[in-house]
């Protein structure tokens, strides 16, 4: 049985209440909900993470190498443009993943536009809200199968 892991950097727990007009109504539990009903249609086990520290961060995804994890989704969040901690984790693991964003980033202040993970990444979905999820599930379930 193939694992994915989704993780959700700082703020995302605000979800539902933080800027809806930006970032939607629905809240990260819902996310995450819509996520287990993904993961059960394809047989895949599912493993969520949100942390607001970014050394938490760093050491699920460290954690990623002996767990079974076969892919990660990451909404990185604001250590998008910060982290290069996250970026060297997930360089370090050899575990593919998806970076997602809620809102267009390149709409968005111009500082939002740089990406420390999106070189190394899979594929990157912004804008799409919370249906990014649900395709970085569905693109990774396509790739895990190839």
């Amino acid at each position: 049985m193939a694992t994915i892991l989704v993780i959700n950097g700082p703020n995302l727990n605000m979800l539902g209440r933080r800027e809806p007009e930006i970032y939607g109504s629905e809240t990260l539990d819902d996310i995450i909900e819509g996520l287990i009903e993904l993961a059960d249609e394809y047989n895949v086990r599912l493993f969520d993470f949100q942390s607001n520290a970014e050394h938490e961060i760093v050491e699920r995804i460290h954690q990623a190498m002996d767990d079974g994890t076969n892919y990660i989704i990451i909404n990185p969040a604001a250590f998008t443009h910060t982290s290069v901690a996250i970026r060297d984790a997930l360089a370090t693991i050899n575990v593919p993943f998806i970076e997602v964003h809620l809102s267009n980033v390149y709409k968005r202040e111009a500082f939002r536009k740089h990406s420390y993970f999106s070189d190394i990444a899979d594929g990157v979905i912004a804008g799409l809200g919370t249906k990014g999820y649900q395709l970085a599930f569905e693109a990774a379930i396509e790739k895990l199968e190839a």
